[in-house]
């Protein structure tokens, strides 16, 4: 089983398939999903109110930035995950980075990663 087993997960995605997707795996990793949060609102306040274990967040939430939710876990020491589309992104948290579209093991290993400060 994954370093992921019950840990609770924020997952911010915008796109409606993409977040069944990235749900459907961090559920078969064991965790446990909160949201998904498909705008940058509900994100900042599930970031705010929900106790979290890690995150996985896509950068750009309904063409708005979620640097916002970025900077609210990064103040309430949540590891996150970036998720983007782009080729490039700005990531002044280092935090890991899994390109759109992914996977179950990329999310694991990027998730794992962040969960172990790194």
């Amino acid at each position: 089983m994954s370093g992921l087993a019950d840990k609770r997960i924020l997952l911010a995605e915008d796109e409606f398939l993409i977040a069944l997707t990235a749900e459907d795996a961090l559920v078969a990793l064991g965790a446990v999903v909160i949201g998904p949060a498909y705008s940058l609102a509900t994100g900042l306040t599930l970031a705010a109110a929900a106790a979290l274990d890690g995150a996985v967040l896509d950068v750009n939430l309904n063409g708005e930035d979620s640097r916002p939710v970025a900077e609210l876990l990064a103040r309430r020491c949540v590891p996150f995950v970036l998720a983007t589309g782009y080729d490039r992104v700005d990531n002044p948290y280092a935090a890991p980075v899994v390109a759109k579209p992914y996977d179950e093991g990329r999310i694991d290993a990027a998730l794992r990663r962040a969960l172990a400060g790194g």
